[in-house]
């Protein structure tokens, strides 16, 4: 057998936490967002009440003091020994209800988790109105352990609070006092912990951290490489959920992160600092990084670790300067995109930022030609979703063809090439038109016809209004401005053609923007009877440019559907390769 890499360790849960409170353990609530719903909490004191085991937590001892850093936003008295590998859900769990401190959610606000319990039936509830106000209830468990009251006063207070709404004899008051004690008595709970050696190498840990199977929230590479930021580089960290969490919330009076493309997650923007200052995209390059592995030669020191943390920060600072950040989004409403929710794929506009960067920052690109040059690229990833299968595996070949280039002049000629050489004949003649054959409403075709329109100037079908006036990310009514109409409406196609599957009624060829009152008109009529009075609208000139905009053939409404579908998407993808081709050229 081979040697053990870790041992057992036994706590109580007091203990527990207060390793965790003066930073004997690292558990910074920066380390994951808190992803478990309160529900869940509420079943894990549950458990603990009845007497069952909740599972191992899995530590690692750094071996490493006076390197790491301390982790959170408290003052700790001592650097973090032990790194929480798996557990982290229920440790945070169970030190927010016993220590009363909030948590921060997944969209980065922080919550106070309040958990409920019934003395009477031993019940436990996530609290709310109804609890609240029912005497029965002892409404935030919290205070049982806090320093500002004691055990015998809640006791009182909740048997005092019952009593005003029904009588209570000595032997139910002493049952009561019985079933709190019980509950306060869970700071003694016995948990194991298995403590994995100080020796252990980070792609040890990373291996055992990614094949753990818990029954808490499935934990993923970034989210050890987030960790191991934590410890090697806590501002790091810091900065980038700020920034993010600042992507959340228009600000007023001053610069913000704030936009309407995306509000990315910490690791995606380590990603891009990663892709920037190191031209790789891979999360296990991470972990060399801050190990301080020489990415080219493999050997490890504290000098090339201190190097690489300075091309890190550079990288990341240049990243987060709202700035860059900013002047990145006007390249894809160049590009012609202007919603988040036409984005098909955070890959894609996240390692189109890196490359932006990258030509900004390496290649000293000008503003002017580096703008045009990406919004052509972004279009060409976005349509053919081209960091959708593999995108590590795409986008570091990617940036190890940017390796031997030295001028803008290369920078600008490479890119140029590779749209070329994807873009061809045959892709817009054949691929396009096969990848619009789909009813999914989240296609990359779909939505690059989306930004051709908007790149056009289109206006909606039917209507005076462009799509772009139509497609405002401001815009926010009860219903939306625009609505996607069937051409060939659902129940004419059902009762009168005999096609019943909805992949064939929803194709995105039988699929047209109009505004939603029209489409409310409309109705299920067929395309022969509702067609007349909107063309009644329009002069010829009008009509002409619309059929180009939306891609229907002359006499349309009288076709075969099926036909009328193949065409459609010929057309669909003629459209999107004139907005495309429009775009200006760069080089």
């Amino acid at each position: 057998m081979s040697e053990t890499l870790f041992k057992k360790i036994d706590y109580t849960l007091n203990k527990l936490l207060e390793d965790v409170q003066i930073g004997e353990i690292g558990l910074p609530e920066i380390q994951r967002p808190f992803v478990w719903p309160n529900t869940k909490v509420r079943d894990l004191f549950d458990s603990m009440y009845c007497g069952y085991p909740i599972g191992y937590l899995l530590f690692w001892a750094n071996g490493m003091p006076g390197v790491h850093r301390h982790i959170g936003t408290d003052s700790k008295q001592i650097t973090p020994r032990l790194l929480i590998v798996d557990g982290q859900q229920r440790l945070t769990s169970l030190y927010a209800v016993l220590k009363g401190v909030p948590v921060i959610r997944q969209d980065f606000r922080k919550e106070r988790i309040q958990i409920a319990f019934c003395p009477r039936t031993g019940q436990f509830a996530v609290a709310d109105a109804a609890v609240r106000h029912n005497p029965e209830w002892l409404s935030d468990i919290s205070i049982l352990w806090s320093k500002d009251t004691s055990r015998g006063r809640v006791v009182r207070n909740f048997v005092n609070s019952l009593r005003q709404s029904r009588t209570v004899d000595e032997a139910e008051e002493e049952r009561l006092a019985e079933a709190i004690d019980r509950l306060y008595d869970l700071h003694n709970y016995p948990l194991t912990a298995l403590e994995l050696s100080s020796s252990v190498t980070e792609e040890q840990v990373a291996e055992v951290f990614v094949r753990v199977n818990s029954k808490g929230t499935p934990l993923n590479q970034a989210d050890f490489i987030l960790t191991l930021m934590s410890v090697f580089w806590d501002e790091g960290r810091a900065q980038l959920e700020r920034f993010c969490r600042e992507t959340h919330q228009p600000s007023v009076g001053k610069p913000s992160p704030f936009n309407h493309f995306i509000q990315p997650q910490p690791d995606q923007l380590l990603r891009t600092g990663v892709a920037v200052g190191f031209r790789r995209a891979r999360l296990e390059y991470v972990y060399s990084i801050l190990r301080g592995k020489d990415l080219e030669t493999g050997q490890f020191s504290d000098e090339r670790r201190e190097q690489q943390f300075v091309v890190l920060r550079q990288a990341q600072d240049y990243a987060l300067d709202l700035q860059n950040w900013h002047d990145f989004f006007k390249v894809l409403t160049l590009a012609g995109f202007r919603r988040a929710d036409h984005i098909s794929s955070t890959n894609a506009l996240l390692y189109a930022y890196a490359f932006y960067l990258i030509g900004q920052r390496d290649f000293k690109v000008d503003n002017f030609t580096l703008r045009n040059l990406m919004a052509r690229w972004f279009f060409m990833v976005s349509l053919t979703a081209r960091y959708t299968d593999s995108p590590e595996s795409r986008m570091e070949q990617d940036l190890a063809d940017l390796r031997s280039l030295t001028t803008a002049q290369q920078f600008v000629a490479h890119i140029n090439r590779v749209i070329a050489t994807t873009l061809t004949e045959d892709y817009w003649n054949i691929n396009l038109p096969t990848a619009l054959a789909t009813s999914s409403a989240r296609s990359p075709a779909l939505f690059a016809y989306y930004a051709a329109l908007y790149r056009l100037g289109a206006r909606v079908l039917f209507s005076e209004m462009t799509v772009a006036e139509m497609m405002d990310p401001l815009s926010h009514a009860k219903r939306a401005p625009l609505e996607r109409h069937h051409l060939f409406p659902r129940a004419y196609l059902i009762k009168s053609l005999g096609i019943k599957d909805d992949r064939d009624i929803n194709q995105i060829a039988n699929l047209a923007l109009v505004e939603w009152s029209d489409n409310i008109d409309i109705l299920d009529l067929p395309p022969t009877h509702y067609l007349p009075k909107y063309l009644q609208r329009f002069s010829e000139k009008d009509l002409e440019d619309m059929y180009f905009w939306h891609a229907l053939p002359p006499g349309w409404e009288a076709m075969e559907y099926r036909s009328f579908l193949e065409e459609r998407r010929r057309r669909m993808a003629q459209v999107i390769r004139t907005a495309f081709e429009q775009l200006p050229e760069a080089g």
